[in-house]
């Protein structure tokens, strides 16, 4: 967490507005993992971060195996010139090993996965030889050890297979049962508070009213927080814009929580105050970031609960947090180093406006042209509170800090959804 030996936050730039890449280290920084573990079964563990390093108890492959159907031989018994004939003297099924060792000038037929007999360290593939009344011909263009996997080969017994601070992801949960593991220690759920402010939002359900619009941001925060960590989600619903009832409802949080989530009430407005609670109770590390959308973006702690104003419209609400608060929750959650989203060049397809001296992420659709690479458009009005664009979108178009307009043609950058959601 940030420093406790200042026992709050420092208010490092209270009044300036700071680049995306800032940003983002000063909240990475300021982020320990909690501590506490969590005792779960393998198949329990997808997205989990382990907390102790899982060291292999055995060889994998744990005996050297046939990697194709075919015929173990001896390679002493391959031909090196002309063709060569052997007597098949049995069969070896993965599970079923052929019971003794291979004799000289013989062979037995052998399944993918079957344990190679003693003797044996080749296999030839079925259809590289020619079967006859029980005898296999061989040409001379094999070499020994075709076809074999070895004992260990994929992992050693007693080497680390899994370092603590793992993200978890399928093919770890399939690694460690083809270990024979079936419990993991992780480190214990997070514990992510949600919250909305604001007088004129209502909750879905409710009888909408005139100048009233129904709350989005805690399902869209919710959804994205448990697509990606197994956290418990602590819903505090809505609050009116009213200071004293805001700094109870954040005292309460921060008591309870790792991590706060609050969309609304960060910008200049005179009714804007959620960084005055902050402030009284915690402190602000900084409140606006050179980012469209979402500008108003309040980051400090209560306590040693992160907390995160975000912006009150929608878009900018995913937009903040996919590029600042679950890279924050992942290292939170116990990853040693989160992960950069990846982005990839893509044409632009249409003129796009852009100023220097802040990052946009426009929403995108991407297909490919006639020679296979990759071209965006945008899904149309790019307002911060047109929702609708990032489910029409498959992609950010990210627009680096520097840059201006983009023409019809220029190369742009994407980020697809994909990797975040």
């Amino acid at each position: 967490m940030i420093n406790d030996h200042s026992n709050r936050c420092r208010d490092l730039c209270a009044n300036d507005t700071i680049p995306v890449a800032v940003a983002r280290r000063r909240i990475l920084k300021a982020t320990e993992a909690v501590t506490g573990t969590d005792t779960v079964s393998v198949g329990a563990a997808l997205h989990r971060v382990l907390a102790e390093t899982v060291v292999s108890p055995l060889d994998v492959p744990a005996h050297t195996n046939a990697a194709v159907d075919g015929f173990a031989v001896r390679g002493s018994d391959l031909p090196r010139e002309g063709t060569g004939r052997l007597r098949i003297i049995g069969t070896a099924l993965a599970g079923r090993p052929f019971p003794s060792p291979l004799p000289v000038g013989q062979t037995i037929r052998i399944m993918t996965g079957a344990p190679l007999p003693k003797g044996a360290d080749t296999v030839l593939m079925q259809e590289q030889v020619l079967e006859n009344d029980g005898f296999i011909q061989i040409e001379a263009r094999h070499r020994p050890g075709e076809n074999v996997r070895h004992a260990g080969e994929d992992i050693r017994r007693g080497e680390t297979v899994l370092a603590a601070g793992k993200y978890l992801l399928p093919p770890d949960l399939g690694l460690l049962a083809s270990l024979g593991v079936v419990e993991v220690t992780v480190t214990r759920r997070l514990r992510v508070g949600l919250l909305s402010t604001g007088d004129e939002i209502l909750p879905p359900g409710s009888l909408h009213q005139p100048g009233k619009i129904y709350d989005s941001n805690r399902f869209s925060l919710r959804g994205a927080v448990t697509a990606r960590l197994v956290a418990d989600i602590i819903d505090y619903g809505i609050a009116p814009d009213d200071p004293p009832t805001l700094k109870r409802t954040f005292q309460e949080m921060a008591q309870r929580c790792d991590v706060i989530l609050c969309s609304g009430g960060v910008s200049v407005g005179s009714a804007d105050y959620t960084k005055e609670a902050l402030t009284a109770l915690g402190s602000v590390e900084f409140w606006k970031v050179a980012i469209k959308p979402g500008r108003p973006l309040a980051f400090g702690c209560i306590g040693d609960c992160l907390f995160f104003g975000l912006p009150g419209n929608p878009v900018a609400v995913l937009v903040t947090f996919y590029q600042f608060v679950l890279p924050a929750l992942l290292k939170r959650a116990g990853v040693h180093h989160p992960p950069p989203f990846p982005t990839f060049p893509a044409r632009s397809l249409e003129k796009l406006r852009k100023k220097p001296g802040r990052t946009e992420f426009q929403r995108g659709i991407l297909e490919r042209d006639e020679t296979g690479r990759w071209q965006v458009r945008t899904t149309g009005k790019q307002g911060s509170g047109i929702l609708s664009s990032m489910s029409r979108g498959d992609c950010f178009i990210v627009l680096e800090h520097d840059r201006g307009p983009v023409e019809t043609g220029d190369w742009v950058e994407v980020l697809p959804f994909s990797a975040l959601m």
